[in-house]
């Protein structure tokens, strides 16, 4: 299979972190749908890999954490109904940390808002940052179970409880009640209360659904399948934290954090994603296999490639199509996978 050139690759993943849902992407773009879920796809796992390595002994002193909700398929409330039922379908939630310095996402987790989910995040959290920090939840006690459990020794903790007055009639449908104060509990630790605040990533949960299409309100631009849920957002994660310049910050939060050096293009991340793509590639085997009129045939397993091919014409004897196979297959491989 031949690769879209690169403008036209850049071009798909810096839409889909930009706003645009999949269909725009399709029609603007001019490929087919297959080809930007594709895109996608190895984008968000190469994504997802490489901050998973990148963010370790992370000098983060105030950290801030919350989640963000959205859904797979369908609503909760409408997953029984649904004519074909799906992995995943209903309710999920984005659990989310940003450095309140650098504003680097450096930790999310997808799943639900459940003791579990919370413990997972965390424990991510406290594995990424050396030394103590400072944490500032709002209110949801799971944090409390999961902080208590994990981090007593080397975190301050703070929760951030907000206090709601009645629903404005016309926000009942999309809008939570008016928030009328705050209170400001210590958990864990000594903290800092001038810090004490959720404030940046209730901002950063706004830049979330500005940019990732699926998590846009009252639109058919969901995640159909919880996995491609995961890769938009591994997606969306690289481009805010690598590519996208920060604008108080004049840096990318990247840079911010001495993760990177210089602020990437999108021609650095597709470079990135070929690189992670072909390092998960299998080496492929060769095979002989004899035909019924008596002539011998190189076979390639390509694993990660394509289905099980056919290599050359087929010679007159298994010696010499072993022959081949040790000496010419190395260098046969290395051109058909450049024309991939």
């Amino acid at each position: 299979m031949n690769k879209l050139p690169l403008a036209k690759r850049c071009q798909i993943l810096q839409m889909l972190c930009e706003g645009s849902s999949m269909r725009s992407v399709e029609r603007v773009v001019g490929v087919s749908i297959n080809t930007v879920t594709k895109a996608m796809v190895d984008a968000g796992k190469a994504c997802a890999a490489y901050q998973a390595q990148a963010f370790v002994g992370l000098l983060s002193e105030r950290v801030q954490v919350d989640e963000i909700w959205a859904f797979v398929a369908a609503k909760a409330k409408n997953v029984a109904t649904m004519k074909v039922p799906t992995h995943g379908a209903g309710d999920i939630w984005t659990w989310t940390a940003i450095d309140a310095d650098t504003k680097l996402v450096m930790s999310w987790y997808i799943g639900d808002r459940g003791l579990d989910s919370a413990r997972t995040f965390v424990a991510d959290i406290a594995s990424r940052i050396d030394g103590q920090f400072e944490l500032t939840s709002d209110g949801h006690k799971s944090y409390l179970w999961a902080v208590e459990g994990l981090m007593t020794d080397r975190i301050d903790y703070a929760q951030v409880i907000k206090i709601f007055g009645d629903t404005v009639e016309g926000q009942k449908r999309y809008s939570p009640a008016e928030c009328v104060g705050i209170k400001k509990e210590v958990i864990l630790g000594k903290p800092d209360m001038d810090y004490v605040s959720t404030s940046y990533l209730e901002r950063h949960n706004l830049t979330i659904r500005m940019s990732n299409r699926r998590f846009t309100r009252l639109t058919n631009a969901y995640s159909k399948k919880v996995e491609n849920h995961a890769h938009a957002f591994a997606l969306f994660a690289m481009y805010y934290n690598f590519v996208r310049l920060h604008k108080t910050l004049r840096v990318s939060p990247a840079m911010a954090a001495g993760v990177s050096k210089t602020l990437w293009s999108m021609e650095d991340m597709v470079a990135m994603v070929d690189a992670y793509t072909d390092s998960q590639r299998a080496a492929p085997t060769f095979s002989v296999k004899e035909s019924k009129d008596g002539w011998f045939q190189v076979m390639m397993d390509p694993n990660a490639y394509a289905p099980m091919m056919k290599v050359g014409s087929p010679v007159a004897t298994a010696a010499e199509a072993q022959a081949w196979i040790a000496t010419e297959s190395a260098a046969w491989f290395e051109t058909f996978r450049q024309g991939m």
